[in-house]
């Protein structure tokens, strides 16, 4: 996905950029997001550490999908800055597509291609970044071919190492993808279509989509939001399984004993602003926001 270099919120941000601590593997300074006159996030900042299982809950439009698409800027912030590995997401000089290959999304409503078997939509974007990296060093390779023509033997430049080719990039992400798809249950399923699936099926499958490009964090937008209920366990125990090995991920779930079992922080929203925040036994067992107690009163 491309990014409109006329975008607003890189002309209009009035927020002078901090440094950031490079200990952090996602870090947000002051962030601000706007639809019109709604202020739907308002000025938070956050640091979210390399290991974290961060549940973000809250009531219906209180800025909790926003605030997870400005990380790796799905949305474009009105104001403030989103960090990713030291790298300024908000700035136009850094390749936003880069950033992306390291932060797995998986939405609401699966998104899978329906025009494309199961493991195509797995293998697609593994191939199509493999291909592109191995373009970019072959066309590397190539000018310093041209410049070594008119240089002196000694003076020669060495070639970029090259230790793969198309045919090895696409057997690799099949080998993936179907090593992937066994771990789930769900290898029998490559060569079909998403519109057969149940719809634990496709989320299951989503979530695969997203590992098979090696990520460093996970983000999840409600995942189990479009599923009939019977079919919800199938999509957290495998998140569940992610966690317990240690994955990064960001989660913004109504699944209260979800967020209780497995995550290591929770972030309550409420008005665009975290509220409070804390371990799950301090959030679910001690609140002291009173917006928080009165949101807990209702969903426990």
């Amino acid at each position: 996905m491309k990014r409109n270099k006329s975008a607003k919120f890189l002309k209009s941000q009035v927020t002078p950029v901090e440094p950031y601590d490079p200990a952090a593997l996602i870090e947000v300074q002051h962030l601000t997001k706007n639809f019109d006159a709604l202020k739907v996030l308002d000025n938070i900042s956050e640091k979210i550490f390399q290991g974290e299982k961060i549940a973000i809950i809250g009531p219906s439009g209180s800025g909790k999908s926003t605030f997870l698409r400005c990380l790796n800027v799905l949305e474009d912030p009105t104001d403030g800055y989103v960090f990713f590995e030291g790298n300024n997401l908000c700035d136009l000089k850094v390749d936003i597509n880069e950033q992306r290959r390291r932060m797995g999304m998986v939405f609401q409503q699966f998104n899978l291609f329906n025009n494309m078997t199961v493991l195509k939509n797995i293998t697609l974007a593994p191939v199509h970044v493999g291909l592109q990296d191995l373009h970019s060093a072959q066309r590397r390779n190539f000018w310093i071919k041209f410049k070594n023509l008119f240089k002196k033997k000694d003076k020669k430049a060495p070639l970029y190492p090259i230790q793969t080719s198309a045919k090895k990039i696409k057997e690799e992400a099949k080998e993936n993808a179907m090593r992937l798809l066994a771990r789930i249950g769900l290898a029998d399923k490559a060569n079909v279509y998403p519109s057969t699936l149940s719809g634990g099926q496709k989320q299951r499958i989503a979530i695969v989509r997203s590992l098979a490009m090696n990520p460093k964090v996970m983000l999840f937008d409600e995942p189990t939001s479009a599923l009939d209920p019977e079919m919800v366990g199938e999509v957290l125990a495998l998140i569940k399984e992610l966690a317990t090995e240690g994955m990064t991920m960001v989660i913004v779930t109504h699944e209260m004993g979800f967020a209780r079992e497995v995550a290591t922080r929770v972030m309550f929203m409420d008005g665009g602003k975290i509220l409070e925040q804390g371990p799950p036994s301090e959030i679910f067992g001690n609140p002291k926001n009173e917006r928080l107690q009165d949101f807990l009163s209702k969903v426990l």
